[in-house]
């Protein structure tokens, strides 16, 4: 089995879409929130753009809330790969890889313990509770 490595380039303006759609962002909004220079046409020849100017992409990211290099490193095949890769069926992220950190029966083990520890104690009450009891009942005796 051979390794391939993938020398496409990443198209940002591209990224740029894709991570507006993903806040469910209109170009519109995203021209608002850009300043009065910027219309709806301008953001969709922005996002035409192969390369986006270094000043512009760090506007653009600060609106989208993630890093300019998220922007420039994006590639949509690698996202892709990782979820199929992922997710085997319709379960979640990683459960093929869930390792209890909780063993229950030592869990079972410690709750026994300390129902014996509390029956001795109760035990111990109650036997004390009988020496009282058998104490006034012989000072009785006695005073009679």
């Amino acid at each position: 089995m051979s390794i391939t490595t993938m020398n496409k380039s990443i198209h940002e303006g591209r990224n740029i879409k894709r991570f507006r759609e993903m806040l469910n962002m209109t170009q519109e909004a995203m021209a608002a929130d850009l300043g009065d220079d910027w219309t709806q046409k301008k953001i969709s020849l922005l996002e035409g753009k192969e390369k986006v100017e270094s000043d512009i992409l760090d506007q653009v990211a600060k609106i989208l809330k993630v890093s300019p290099e998220a922007i420039r490193n994006f590639s949509e095949e690698a996202a892709v790969n990782i979820i199929s890769n992922t997710f085997s069926d319709e379960s979640v992220a990683y459960a093929q890889y869930y390792k209890c950190t909780i063993n229950p029966f030592e869990k079972w083990v410690d709750a026994m313990e300390k129902n014996e520890q509390l029956y001795k104690e109760l035990l111990k009450s109650e036997r004390e509770k009988i020496e009282i009891l058998e104490k006034l009942l012989n000072e009785k005796k006695g005073s009679k």
